[in-house]
């Protein structure tokens, strides 16, 4: 186990360990790639719904799916029955979509011990392991206190004040067509096109079947466009979720210097404020 992904074969070892926490990320809209379409409901046994669309965004904010507060963060993951000690994995029925943003949450929330299981759903039913065909509810309130951490998150306003200078690199992980702008905006009033100076990966770039590529592919990935380990490396897609895939992925490569856009084009190509090419 690393300290960010698990596999299947570690969470049959770990499922019924006493200060354990199975999350279901899934979202009921899947942007950018072809939805993975289920005949009937399943999930991972003892997985509660974690509810990532309605409790761990904060919905006061103009902006799309913007990270949560502390105070919302720490309300839904107690709900949850979340303490300060748990072991938290995350996983969604699409392979690696909506987990990776999920898993940033927490971390954004200073909580430490969560991963995210690498293939998530598809992956775990083509191993032909057990599912189930409803989630579990909470049975306790938890004691997770969190606080946001500084450096996880930016601003259109940081990402101006650094897209063109050195020592910092965006991704972008739109498809080609939306990030040269040949394709329309799946958001009405929207702009096509990208950040200056942006640099595309589109997220499923860095995926093999449902699983993330191996550090070493994706460090051989990343060094074809970042020089610099110490370079600061931002993080963008359509509204910040896509994101997060790509964070992850320079994270298992070895990057340290992540940031996400947490409003991502929905929020820059619908101002005119900011500068697209």
């Amino acid at each position: 186990m690393n300290n960010i992904t698990v596999s299947t074969a570690w969470l049959v070892e770990h499922l019924d360990d006493s200060n354990f926490i199975l999350l279901d990320a899934s979202m009921d809209v899947v942007l950018g790639k072809e939805p993975l379409v289920y005949e009937q409901f399943r999930c991972i046994p003892n997985t509660l719904n974690m509810h990532l669309d309605q409790d761990f965004f904060d919905h006061q904010s103009s902006m799309s799916h913007a990270m949560p507060t502390a105070e919302q963060f720490n309300e839904a993951a107690q709900k949850l029955g979340i303490n300060q000690d748990s072991v938290v994995v995350i996983y969604d029925n699409q392979g690696m979509y909506s987990a990776p943003r999920a898993w940033w949450t927490f971390k954004t929330m200073g909580f430490d011990k969560v991963y995210i299981l690498d293939g998530g759903l598809p992956q775990w039913m083509a191993e032909n392991l057990p599912t189930a065909d409803q989630y579990i509810a909470p049975d306790r309130l938890g004691n997770v206190q969190a606080s946001a951490q500084h450096g996880c998150v930016c601003d259109s306003r940081f990402v101006f004040c650094h897209f063109d200078k050195q020592g910092y690199t965006i991704f972008d992980a739109r498809a080609e067509g939306r990030f040269k702008g040949r394709v329309p905006e799946p958001r009405e009033g929207v702009r096509s096109g990208h950040i200056p100076g942006s640099v595309n990966l589109p997220f499923a770039n860095v995926l093999d079947g449902y699983r993330l590529k191996s550090s070493e592919a994706l460090s051989a990935l990343f060094e074809q466009t970042v020089k610099d380990e110490a370079e600061q490396l931002i993080f963008s897609c359509g509204s910040g979720i896509t994101a997060c895939i790509l964070l992850v992925a320079a994270k298992v490569a070895g990057a340290s210097n992540v940031i996400l856009y947490d409003g991502s084009w929905a929020e820059w190509g619908a101002s005119e404020t900011w500068p697209i090419s």
